[in-house]
């Protein structure tokens, strides 16, 4: 008895191994589909269209002025390649059709890099030489949402989103989550973007591993003097920055670091490292050669088209930082309007469609002339609202900054490349908005509101006279004198290179929604005390580290800052605003060295918000929290110069409509 007890349990043992063996060697296999050539990582692409007969918008030839595109590998799928059940399955889950592979479609192999992002977001680039190629396709680019696939080893994928392209050089990027069981493998994986419809490739070698975003040169900008280059991992904390003289910036073709130019580094200041030109490759160099626009005509026959990337090297360890940064020409900001503002005004933006035409009416009124947006990665209509308010006349540009907490790093790209467009830029966010007291008498608003801020108040005893006064007012760009010194000297030597405005903070005023009317009619109760400060700097007086902090920058010699009182100028920072609105701050703080507001540390930052915790959970009582004083101040005065008068509706409240409202 025993003896076929002991017999049944080994059989019944034996039994689930045996099942066990099957089901992994079936379900979690690879279809034999394609083998990828031995490049960065391939992307396998599925253009059959044969669901294109309904399409309203015509196949579009390639544009006669592209740039050649590299030869791309192709494959042929046929109909007995193995169906993958576990990948059928995952598609179902995530509302993609259970559709058969097709006979023989076109794979289009493209070379991608992709950054592990924060939140165990993916970002997959694609190369610039096939960029075009993607850009140029019937269906479209940004259009194709749904498309795509990120497929990982091990059968596992994520839906993958156009989410923009980067510039200098141009490339298309799509985002991805790296899928639960991924993230247990050690390297983590890149993945291969497919089309939905195509089984994903089987591949021939361990996929190479993906870059972190932690430790990486990601961008680059090449002024007249030198190369600005971006990257993470090298100074780890702020205000403590290693020597230019540890780096050397290295600029090399494909992947031969090992033969490439190196330069000697400059500036080391946060994630913006300054290096010299190589001059032995300007020469060769066949993008030099052209124009500096970023429309530019393919190379001439002959030439090498294969693109030069920049990154920085340790030199005691000889250690290269991985590069998703290209060296290029230099780039200018290529505005609406033609000639060099007097003020500008930029931001980093994501998500902030339905507050930005507000913003831009209300400042292009009282000074503001050009617009500038670095765009984090917005995936609402931010884009058609950029467009509307350029057909209304407004100087609006966006700038693709997808780069996650790179807000310090953004701004410093931003001095050197609207410099040339911008003669003063105003740093302050969709919900800030700058107002003085003073122009609350004035009926309507006007551009030397703002204009009279950028200058400095006459020296203790100089004649104040109608014919001195006037005098001053006319020749201020040569009245420029510091307010922080009493040395006669030091008045004469330093010239105005930035004004500091004080910021006020509104709370959610009893909103439980966003206000239609906006902002600035919808939110009407602030905290007292004035909590820190935004600026207006002048981008000539920017130093040469580019280094800034909380929206105000470091000077060169020679220049000094001024702050406005609370009679002259604020800003109302509507920091606080309905529960919907402000839990979006949760997704991730923007600046380098603030930490997420979900991570349970550094508690009693200034940057968190008094009892909100560590979840994006609606405190009780939101709804009149950080209710001090009343202030109607901009609200009455916005109110008159824009409100319209309408007939009564269910939408338009109190018979008017502001001017910004759809």
């Amino acid at each position: 008895m025993a003896r076929n007890l002991r017999a049944t349990f080994l059989y019944v043992v034996f039994s689930i191994f045996f099942c066990a063996f099957l089901s992994h060697h079936y379900l979690h296999r690879d279809p034999a589909v394609v083998s990828l050539p031995n490049i960065t990582t391939a992307t396998a692409l599925n253009f059959d269209v044969d669901d294109d007969q309904n399409d309203d918008h015509p196949r579009r030839p390639p544009p006669t002025n592209s740039p050649p595109v590299p030869p791309i590998t192709t494959a042929t799928i046929t109909s007995t390649a193995i169906i993958n059940h576990a990948i059928h399955d995952n598609l179902s889950a995530a509302h993609h059709p259970k559709i058969p592979p097709q006979p023989s479609p076109l794979l289009l192999l493209l070379s991608t890099v992709s950054l592990l992002l924060p939140d165990w977001e993916v970002l997959v680039i694609v190369s610039p030489e096939h960029t075009p190629t993607l850009m140029t396709h019937p269906r479209g680019y940004r259009h194709d949402d749904g498309q795509y696939l990120c497929s990982f080893p091990n059968s596992d994928i994520s839906p993958a989103t156009p989410a923009g392209v980067l510039h200098f050089p141009d490339r298309a990027t799509f985002k991805c989550v790296l899928p639960e069981r991924s993230r247990r493998r050690l390297p983590f994986p890149r993945p291969v973007l497919t089309k939905n419809r195509a089984p994903p490739p089987q591949r021939s070698s361990p996929a190479p591993e993906m870059l972190r975003w932690t430790y990486v040169a990601y961008d680059s900008l090449t002024t007249e003097d030198d190369v600005v280059v971006f990257a993470k991992g090298l100074n780890h904390r702020q205000g403590i920055n290693r020597e230019p003289s540890e780096f050397k910036c290295v600029f090399y073709r494909g992947d031969d670091v090992a033969n490439g130019v190196r330069t000697a580094v400059t500036n080391s200041m946060q994630e913006v490292f300054r290096c010299q030109r190589p001059s032995e490759l300007n020469a060769s160099f066949p993008l030099f050669s052209s124009s500096s626009s970023s429309s530019r005509s393919p190379p001439p026959a002959g030439e090498d088209p294969e693109r030069i990337k920049v990154t920085l090297e340790t030199v005691l360890d000889k250690r290269v930082l991985p590069s998703v940064a290209y060296y290029n020409p230099p780039r200018k900001l290529a505005a609406k309007s033609s000639g060099r503002a007097l003020l500008c005004a930029c931001t980093m933006v994501y998500n902030v469609a339905k507050f930005l035409k507000e913003w831009v009416v209300y400042h292009s009124k009282i000074g503001v002339q050009r617009f500038l947006l670095y765009d984090n990665g917005s995936d609402d209509n931010l884009k058609d609202v950029v467009e509307e308010l350029v057909r209304q006349g407004y100087d609006v540009n966006s700038y693709f900054w997808y780069w996650p907490k790179a807000q310090e790093a953004g701004f410093s790209h931003s001095a050197v490349y609207a410099k040339d467009s911008c003669t003063w830029t105003a740093y302050i966010d969709v919900d800030e908005f700058i107002y003085s007291p003073s122009w609350f008498n004035s009926s309507s608003p006007s551009s030397s509101m703002l204009h009279s801020l950028l200058t400095l108040p006459p020296p203790v005893g100089a004649a104040t006279d109608d014919h001195d006064h006037n005098h001053n007012n006319n020749n201020n760009n040569n009245n420029k004198r510091s307010i922080l010194t009493s040395n006669a000297e030091e008045l004469a030597s330093l010239s105005l290179g930035q004004v500091h405005i004080g910021c006020h903070e509104f709370g959610p005023s009893n909103r439980t929604e966003h206000p239609a009317e906006g902002v600035m009619q919808g939110y009407n109760c602030r905290k007292q005390l004035e909590n820190r400060h935004k600026s207006i700097v002048l981008l000539d007086a920017v130093d040469n580290s580019l280094l800034n902090v909380i929206h105000h920058f470091s000077l060169k010699p020679g220049y000094c800052p001024r702050k406005l009182s609370i009679r002259e100028a604020l800003v109302n920072h509507y920091k606080f605003q309905a529960w919907p609105e402000f839990k979006t701050k949760f997704r991730r703080r923007v600046s380098a060295y603030v930490v997420d507001w979900t991570q349970q540390v550094n508690p009693g930052s200034n940057d968190r918000t008094p009892g909100l915790g560590f979840s994006a959970v609606e405190p009780q009582g939101w709804p009149g929290k950080f209710c001090e004083v009343l202030d109607n101040g901009l609200k009455d005065l916005t109110r008159k110069w824009f409100a319209l008068e309408v007939a009564s509706s269910s939408e338009v409240h109190n018979n008017y409509k502001m001017a910004w409202q759809r």
